[in-house]
Formats: structure tokens, sequence, C-alpha cells
């Protein structure tokens, strides 16, 4: 024994000494150590930080860093195991145990540099006790295993959590990029294709239907239809002409358009929304996952339980004062329980990358949604079609059904789909008749079509009856769309396009309302006051904001938040990213803008919001079960220091019972699982 702590005494004093000369690099292994965020949006994506509890400013980490990081764990994990084996066959042949010690002072490294750190600070953690309990165990018969198996068992916690946040990030697929790889410019009155990234200010852009505006700037020629709800909010395209801004990530539904380039990268409105989230405050940084909060709460009356033990009972009766804290065994079980319910939410299709998120929603007393995209489909439907000039409803709807069957954009997409219901007939066009601005022009049986907004019809310089400008004023009012017919130069009538709400929302608005945590329920949107407030009166929700900025959106977060109420933001535009990151709990729909699916903690997967209700039963579900693996855990704890102070039990009875919480708690986060296997038997056996 005297030489087996020789050996160690030496091995600790050399490593300490190199400890102090590498601290600034700080340790892998700490107790405040995060996962990768994985909510970082994709234009930050390199910028990973590892907090240490020594304080030192966060060091940037790129992939090689990462890589690093792993192969270092996995050195850990080599020794550790190692060492088990030779401590196991030291039980045979004793010299074996001092070959194992240096393996372990190696798997052990950073836990005890963490461990020296805080105490030349007056500080302890999780660390500390397992850096206690190893020293101490070699003081007693058996050391050599124990401490082996100890940092073996803390080895596999920091390998099971990284594996959970890999899990996590490769679930999320087919997210599109937020930019084209390449873009077209003009040069000396040719199209030539570069790279994005190379598009300067001053370039001069050609983009066509369909395309996605790459920066902002200015139109210098032709003229479009363009979508940029995603950005504004805004739920009916806005016509743009020569000398009228357009915004980088905004959609051309028809019409091209020469863009003269005067922001791009991070001086566009993108990115000067993306430099806005990066400096909003991070709720997921802050927040600690219970298990490890409620593990280092426990440190400081254990340690204080330890030393009464110490003079009254003995050393041993110290060290098992100190082994009764489930130490690493709650960081242990709880990404466990948290992975199990992360698999059982992506069989709902719910993407949570964030596990916290689960405990977080248990929480929420206010949920906000956005409108347009997130409480409406991107494709509205017909509403009333007006006539004039003795033509039917069927007549309008055939002759704009015809002019745009080449079109992809909803609008258009629309007006196909009304026509295919009424099972009308399209009649062929003359393609080279084919024109694309504002609005369409064909020919169709030597009859012009003119089909597009109020605007189109008076660049082309159409007269509109009385009847229709009454109606569009109307819809400009309601907040919805009149695409115009005209027939050989006379409007002729016109299709009320209505915002499509989503069909589950009613039903889940109120289910959600129905829930005991839930006070209040709000709309912040972009849109109009006069839909904005129609919608919220249709699907009950309780309060609006209307014509509402996007950074204007996190500021009324901030405010609720000041007001008391625990926030679950619901969006899906880049204008929806900020007050995602704002709030407590951030929820977005997939096909959403990149950055918003990037910024939320979840995402809802099927694209809509009918697995709301699944998702606060699941979180519920999991801080129950959290709960009842603490109190498993927990009892055992508490029976070791009693059985110390009055039973007289030692480190091995605590041993045993810090098994036995284990035992009990990894069953119980497995009961998800095991529910979940026992019902698909059953379905399946149904099935057969």
């Amino acid at each position: 024994m005297i030489l087996q702590l020789a050996i160690l005494g030496g091995i600790l004093f050399i490593g300490f000494k190199d400890f102090e000369k590498s601290r600034n690099v700080g340790p892998l292994l700490s107790n405040k150590s995060k996962t990768p965020d994985t909510q970082s949006i994709k234009l930050n994506k390199s910028e990973q930080t590892l907090e240490d509890e020594t304080d030192q400013p966060p060091q940037k980490s790129g992939n090689n860093d990462v890589e690093g990081m792993k192969k270092r764990v996995e050195r850990n994990n080599i020794a550790a195991l190692t060492a088990l084996g030779l401590s196991i066959a030291g039980f045979f042949y004793w010299p074996l145990n001092l070959v194992s010690i240096p393996f372990i002072v190696y798997a052990f490294r950073d836990i005890l540099n963490t461990t020296y750190q805080l105490a030349k600070k007056g500080k302890a953690s999780v660390h500390t006790l397992l850096s206690l309990v190893m020293v101490g165990t070699f003081f007693i018969a058996g050391g050599v295993f124990l401490a082996s198996l100890i940092i073996l068992l803390f080895i596999w916690t920091i390998k099971l959590t990284a594996r959970i946040t890999q899990k996590s990030r490769q679930s999320l697929v087919d997210i599109f990029e937020q930019h084209p790889k390449f873009v077209w410019i003009l040069v000396d009155g040719a199209e030539i294709q570069v790279p994005f990234n190379e598009l300067q200010v001053n370039d001069v852009v050609v983009v066509h239907t369909g395309d996605t505006i790459p920066a902002d700037g200015v139109v210098v020629e032709g003229m479009a239809s363009v979508d940029q709800h995603i950005l504004t909010g805004e739920a009916r395209p806005v016509e743009r002409e020569l000398g009228e801004e357009v915004f980088a990530a905004t959609v051309v539904l028809s019409g091209k358009i020469h863009i003269k380039v005067e922001k791009t990268g991070e001086e566009s409105t993108v990115g000067k929304i993306t430099h806005i989230l990066n400096r909003t405050i991070d709720f997921k940084s802050t927040t600690q996952l219970r298990s490890e909060k409620l593990s280092e709460e426990l440190v400081n009356p254990t340690l204080i339980a330890g030393c009464i033990a110490l003079p009254v009972l003995g050393f041993n009766a110290a060290l098992a004062t100190i082994n009764s804290h489930p130490k690493e065994k709650l960081m242990f079980i709880a990404p466990i329980s948290i992975l199990n319910y992360l698999n059982l939410a992506s069989k709902q299709n719910i993407l949570i990358k964030d596990g916290r998120s689960l405990e977080l929603l248990s929480k929420v007393d206010t949920i906000v949604f956005d409108k347009t995209g997130t409480l409406t489909e991107e494709q509205p439907h017909i509403g009333t079609i007006h006539c004039c000039s003795n033509h039917s409803e069927n007549d309008i709807l055939t002759y704009a059904a015809t002019a745009e069957c080449k079109q992809n954009h909803p609008l258009a997409q629309a007006i196909l789909q009304e026509a295919e219901k009424r099972q009308l007939t399209l009649p062929s066009i003359d393609d080279s008749e084919y024109k694309i601005g504002y609005g369409l022009i064909v020919v169709v049986a030597g009859q012009t079509i003119h089909v597009g907004s109020e605007r189109f019809m008076a660049t082309v310089g159409m007269s509109i009856p009385s009847s229709i400008k009454q109606q569009q004023q109307l819809c400009h009012e309601e907040g919805y769309t009149l695409v115009m017919v005209a027939i050989d130069n006379q409007v002729s009538g016109a299709i009320e396009l209505l915002p499509t709400v989503r069909p589950e929302a009613k039903a889940i608005i109120s289910s959600l309302k129905q829930r005991k945590n839930i006070k209040a329920t709000y709309i912040i949107s972009g849109d109009h006051e006069i839909p904005t407030r129609k919608l919220a009166r249709d699907i009950g929700v309780d309060h609006y904001f209307a014509e509402t900025l996007p950074e204007n959106k996190a500021t009324i977060i901030k405010q609720l938040q000041k007001e008391g109420h625990f926030i679950c933001y619901i969006g899906d535009g880049i204008n929806d990213s900020i007050a995602l990151k704002q709030s407590q709990v951030s929820i977005s729909l997939r096909g959403a803008s990149t950055i918003a699916t990037d910024t939320a903690q979840i995402v809802l997967m099927d694209g809509g919001l009918k697995h709301l209700n699944t998702l606060f039963d699941l979180a519920n579900d999991f801080n129950t079960n959290m709960d009842t693996t603490f109190t498993v855990m927990l009892i055992p704890a508490v029976i070791s220091v009693g059985g110390v102070f009055l039973l007289g039990f030692g480190l091995p009875q605590t041993i045993v019972l810090n098994m036995v919480g284990l035992i009990l708690g990894l069953g119980n986060a497995m009961i998800p699982t095991l529910k979940q296997a026992v019902e698909n038997r059953y379905t399946d056996s149904t099935t057969d």
C-alpha cells in the first residue's frame, strides 16, 4: 500500500505541474461545459464555444478542435478501460495494480485539473467530489479497481451526452441553403453566372420568375411580383418596377427584373437581422439541465456532511458520506431519458434540437404565433369571383387559369386548383405571345388576355370598372389579393385570393388554451391590422399586434417577459428569427426560412401545427419522468447518509446503494421506450 501511494503521489505531483503550465487551455471535461449550441444560425456556425468553470473567456473552436476533443475523450476512454482491466487482474496478481495507476491518472487528469483550479479559488463542484472519492479509494482495499470504475463511468457520461447532440443534429435534414450558390449578373450586356459569394455592390443581377433575390438593391429594368412575406410578414405579393427597392431572401413570383446591388452579406436587411439575432440574450446557454443543477446544489451539503463525519466517525465514514452523492449518475441518467423522449418526438414528426426545451415547455404560460406562414398556409384559396361584361365566373376563371398554367407560385396554384375543382377545360395558348411582367399577357383563341393586379392594368392603359375598384379597396383594407382579368383590353372580372388558415389552427389553439398552465395567446404579425384582427377573432387567439417590424417583434416579447410571461414563440420567417431567439422556447415549421429553423429549438417536421399538443404532452411526461428518476436516485443517497451516521455504513454499502439508485433511475428513464416498444408490438400483432 505504501509503495502504491508513493507512485500515485509522484504521478499527481508531476501531473499538477503540467496542469499549471497548460491551464490557459482549460479542461476538456467541466461541470459547466455545454454541448455545442444547435441553435446557432448558419452564418455563425463556426463560432462554437466551450465554457468552463475556471472563468476563462470562451475559446473559439472549429471542426478540427471538435475532432480533437472527440479523440481526446476516446483516448481517456481507452485508458480507463485499460486501467479497469489491469485492476481486475490485480486481484490475482497485485503488481498489476501499480501498472494501472498511470492509466487512471491519465484518464482522470481533466477532472483533477478542474478540481485543482477550483480549489485555488475556494470553490467546489461534482468534480471535487469525484476527485476526493477517487483519491480516497487508494487508502482502502480494492481502491485501484474502484478508481478505474469511477472514471470509466464519468467518461461514458460525456460520450453519451455527445452522442445525443450528434443524433439531434443529424436529424435536421433537407434544410435548403438561405441563398443560391450562383447568381446571374450583367457584364457588357451579357448574363454571366458567378458564385453568390462574389456578388459585389453595384453589380447588376438578373432575377427570373421563381428565383430568390440574392441581395438588397434597386430595380433598374423590368417589373415583377415579389413575395416578401418571409421577411416582412405581408400576406400579399408586392409589385416592383424601375427605381423601387427589393430585398435579399424574397422571391420573384412572376416577371423578370434587373437589380443594381446596394447591400450584400452582413449589410443587407437579412444580414442586419442576423447581427441583432447574435446579440440577443441566449436563454439556452444560461439554462442548465435539471440534473446538472441538482447535482451541483448537493455538492456543498455533501462536503459539509463529510467534514462532520471525519472527526466523529473516521476516514472511511467520511469517504462513504461523500460517495453518497449521486455525482455523475444523475448526469448519466438524464441524457438517456432525454434521448428517449427525443426519439419519441421524432416519431411524431417533431425535431427537438435541444433537450432543455422539454423542461422549459412545462413552464410556458403564453404562446405567441406569427401569422403569415404559421397560422396561414403559403397557398391562398379562391374567394368570390367578380364578373362584368356578361362573362360568367367560369369564363373568368378559365382565362385566368389558362394564363397561369405555366406558373408555379402560390397564387397561380390556387387559381389552377380551383379550375381543376370545377373541372374546367383550359384552351391552348400561343407561346409566341406569352409575356410576363407585373402580370401575364397571353393570346387564347385570338383573344388577348391580361391577368394581374390593378397596377398592372393601369400600366397597360386599361380603365377599371367602378365595381372592381371598390372591391380592390376592400381587398386592400382586408389584406387579401385581387387578381384582375381583362379580355381584349377590357377588364372583365376579378378573382379574390384569400389567405388559407391552417385547418387545424382553431382546434389546436382551443386545446392549448384548455391546459392549466396556458394563460394567454397572442399573434404578432407584420401584416395589416384588419386581417390580423379578423384571424385572431376567428381562431380564438386572445390578443394581437399588427404591422410589426421584425426588430419590434423581439421588443414585444421582451415586454411580455418583463410582465412575467414565460413565452413560447412559433414562427417561420426571417422576420421571426429575433423573436424566436428572445423567447424562452422557440418553435418553427419545416419548410420555413433557414434562419428560423436554425434558430428554433424545436421544428415541426410535417410543416403544420397539428403536433403542438403532442409536443406539450411529451414535455409534461418528460418532466414527470425526470422527477421520478431524481426521486428514485436520491432516496438511496439519503439512505446512504443516514446509514453512515446511524447504522455504521462504510464505502462498500454506499457503493451498493449508489448502484441500486443507478439501476432504478435507468429503469425509470427507459420506461417511455419500453412503453413504445409494447405499443408497437401490440399494433403489429393486431395488424397481423
